[in-house]
């Protein structure tokens, strides 16, 4: 089955774009690509941002428009998964910018180590780190052995 869909590109609302934008430099090394700031007020309207070979679309909160942040909506749950080459590095990296650790770097069944983070903008992180080429039934079967099935 065939789709018209060619890409999925993530689109964070937050309460300070600017303050988020910088973050998420110092965090996880996006690069500002540009950004269109409201001359009315100066909230930043619309700006991307270069994540690994990503694009990250980022706003400030606009309520009449229905666009609010985790913060004001009482969180998220959604979860943004970033392949690292070095979990241990880039949880440092993201904590030291801020980020709050949810859940400490572990190797995982499925053959990746991961960490989870949250941003102080209410968007949650899951760093990981592929370990291991684990077939599907393998980790099934560890699953299975972990939760005691």
């Amino acid at each position: 089955m065939s789709t018209s869909i060619q890409s999925l590109t993530p689109y964070l609302i937050v309460k300070n774009a600017r303050e988020a934008i910088a973050f998420y430099g110092r965090a996880f090394g996006a690069e500002e690509l540009f950004r269109l700031t409201d001359p009315h007020d100066g909230r930043i309207g619309h700006a991307e941002l270069k994540l690994g070979e990503n694009t990250v679309m980022i706003a400030d909160e606009y309520p009449d428009f229905g666009a609010l942040s985790p913060d004001t909506i009482g969180g998220s749950p959604v979860t943004f998964h970033l392949a690292t080459l070095t979990v241990d590095a880039n949880l440092a990296r993201a904590v030291g910018a801020g980020a709050v650790v949810l859940r400490a770097a572990a190797d995982q069944a499925y053959g990746e180590r991961v960490a989870m983070v949250v941003d102080p903008f209410g968007h949650r992180w899951m760093l990981s780190q592929k370990i291991e080429v684990v077939a599907p039934e393998e980790m099934q079967r560890r699953w299975d052995e972990e939760t005691g099935a």
